[in-house]
């Protein structure tokens, strides 16, 4: 998957090649330097507003080692759990 950045100038001046570019990953378009929006193609976007992804569809997911995450550590289980 690519991700392309385009200007708001340069998405209206050629809307083609961000459709194009939208095929084979997100678009995001700037104002003044800052993202603004996002082009995706309807595959992609049906994906995202499809369903709900259970944890099991969200670990079998492609590039999911690229994802980035910092869980805080956990306090909340102060005591051991009961199993009578």
């Amino acid at each position: 998957m690519s991700i392309t950045t385009l200007s708001s100038r340069e998405f209206n001046q050629d809307t083609s090649r961000a459709k194009k570019a939208a095929a084979e990953g997100p678009v995001f378009i700037t104002d003044r330097g800052r993202p603004a929006h996002v082009l995706l193609s309807i595959e992609a976007y049906q994906r995202l507003t499809s369903r709900r992804t259970n944890l099991a569809d969200a670990l079998a997911m492609p590039d999911l080692a690229d994802i980035e995450e910092d869980f805080p550590p956990s306090r909340s289980l102060s005591r051991a759990a009961d199993f009578s």
